[in-house]
């Protein structure tokens, strides 16, 4: 039970002195300086995972011949997270719900790190033939944290953050990840110039993950603050097998689900495929990781933009579609103009105005998922969003591989792929024209499908002001219960009409 403004909430009065903490006050609801441990430790974590992810895209060539592998092999090293996050998604969505956030945060980083000490160790004097096979179970192990990682920042920023932080929690964890993105790009093809530095970059790149699981063990202590920041956080969430029932039958979440992973899933195979795209057109494998580098950091300050813009508009349904035909637009610019050579400069502002639009809306989408499914579990409904986009990631990747075709002879004289000593007419180098072309039509119609196909309540924020109003007269009438008021909001009844009435009050 919470306690009234003039009155000291007993949860507080029992916090011991080790515990004690500065803490914000707005009305009925407390926010925790904690809050910005956990949301530290949780960036750090994501950026280590997707480093961990993504690094070896950039120097493909190089990890081709360091393992003695195909161009296949190397993008199982990346594909492999995708695939293990589509079984393992609803488990880590169970796990967050059930065992709480904390559970999932170390479970997430320990796993991590055991990935990360494994790739150290395929780098090792060993047999040459166990090498591959090592690395691959290093980013296995790694990918079954991606989930639990991935998935937490919505339940955090819902749990730890007032609903004016929200968006902009949520999109300082959710774009952790890109970051590690974009720090794989650059520092990859910066430290593996030649085969002999490959064990240093594995190496580098495994220490933030041993930092992260060491803040996550030794300084995460609880799931939920003692006392919640909002009323929606002071609620309980749908169990997690009747939130998946209501998710299943709800149009909205679907409609977002379904072009949310489509642009997740061009932005994973962009990203996995972008140095084999560049190179048959004479770009390098350090324009290439410029260009992944730019898509991230453009993508980044427009995810930032965007999210103080929601947090202070709650127009999130406005900002996201608005987003989605940018990033359609500035998605079929960079398709077009890939397949030219010397257009290094225009191939730079197109991934730079992609990164932009298109990871502004991440964040965006994963809130959208929240307002349209609750009280479905924040962690059902943001999983959800990132199963439907590896999924598709993979089937994108896929694709584009089974379509891109052998390079013409007149084509060869252009590229920069070479790999090993092999002669250059015998290695596997592929023309990406057409499976861009195909990018082109899934932009487009992924864009047309958000903004024409979602429309939706905000039930969360809807909820919220519902319990406000009903402080507001408790307080006229003398009888404030905050207890009560909770109770009553949550016995009312979920109609149409009711919550078309609580959005015209508002």
């Amino acid at each position: 039970m919470m306690s009234s403004p003039n009155e000291t909430s007993p949860l507080i009065s029992v916090l011991s002195p080790g515990n004690s903490q500065k803490m914000e006050s707005s009305g009925e609801y407390i926010v925790y300086s904690r809050r910005w441990y956990i949301l530290a430790v949780l960036c750090i974590l994501n950026i280590s995972n997707a480093m961990i992810w993504i690094c070896f895209s950039p120097i493909a060539n190089i990890t081709h011949e360091y393992y003695n592998v195909d161009d296949m092999s190397v993008n199982w090293l990346s594909l492999i997270y995708l695939v293990v996050c589509i079984p393992l998604g609803l488990v880590a969505s169970w796990m967050l719900d059930t065992f709480g956030l904390r559970f999932g945060i170390i479970l997430g980083a320990w796993l991590n790190a055991i990935g990360a000490i494994i790739r150290v160790v395929s780098t090792l004097d060993i047999g040459s033939n166990i090498k591959f096979p090592l690395v691959l179970t290093g980013q296995s192990i790694a990918a079954s944290a991606q989930p639990l990682l991935l998935f937490a920042p919505t339940k955090m920023a819902a749990l730890w953050f007032s609903d004016g932080q929200r968006a902009t929690a949520n999109m300082i964890a959710s774009m952790s990840n890109p970051l590690g993105i974009l720090i794989a790009n650059v520092v990859s093809p910066a430290i593996v110039y030649d085969v002999s530095k490959f064990q240093l970059m594995i190496i580098i790149f495994a220490i933030p993950a041993g930092v992260g699981v060491i803040m996550a063990t030794a300084g995460i202590w609880s799931s939920v603050p003692p006392t919640p920041p909002t009323s929606s956080a002071a609620n309980v969430s749908e169990p997690f097998f009747e939130g998946l029932k209501k998710l299943a039958k709800n149009k909205a979440y679907w409609v977002l689900a379904i072009s949310f992973g489509s642009g997740l899933g061009l932005f994973t195979s962009l990203t996995t495929l972008l140095e084999q795209i560049l190179c048959p057109r004479g770009y390098g494998n350090s324009f290439s990781g410029l260009c992944g580098a730019l898509l991230i950091a453009f993508g980044i300050l427009g995810a930032a933009i965007a999210g103080i813009i929601v947090d202070k508009t709650k127009k999130f349904e406005e900002v996201a579609k608005l987003l989605y035909g940018f990033a359609a637009i500035s998605g079929v610019f960079f398709a077009l103009i890939a397949r030219e050579i010397n257009q290094a400069v225009l191939i730079a502002v197109a991934t730079s105005l992609f990164g932009m639009f298109g990871f502004a809306l991440y964040p965006i989408c994963l809130e959208l998922s929240v307002e349209c499914s609750y009280p479905v579990g924040e962690a059902v409904s943001a999983g959800g969003l990132i199963i439907s986009g590896q999924i598709q990631g993979i089937i994108f990747i896929i694709v584009m591989q089974v379509l891109a075709q052998d390079l013409s002879p007149f084509q060869r004289q252009f590229q920069n792929c070479e790999n090993g000593s092999a002669p250059i007419e015998k290695q596997d180098i592929k023309d990406f024209t057409i499976p861009l072309l195909a990018f082109c039509a899934v932009a487009a119609a992924a864009s047309t499908f958000l903004i024409f196909g979602f429309k939706t309540e905000y039930k969360r924020l809807l909820a919220e002001q519902q319990l406000a109003a009903e402080r507001i007269l408790h307080y006229d009438s003398g009888i404030y219960n905050p207890a009560a008021a909770n109770q009553s909001l949550e016995s009312q009844p979920s109609s149409d009409a009711q919550t078309d009435k609580m959005a015209a009050d508002s």
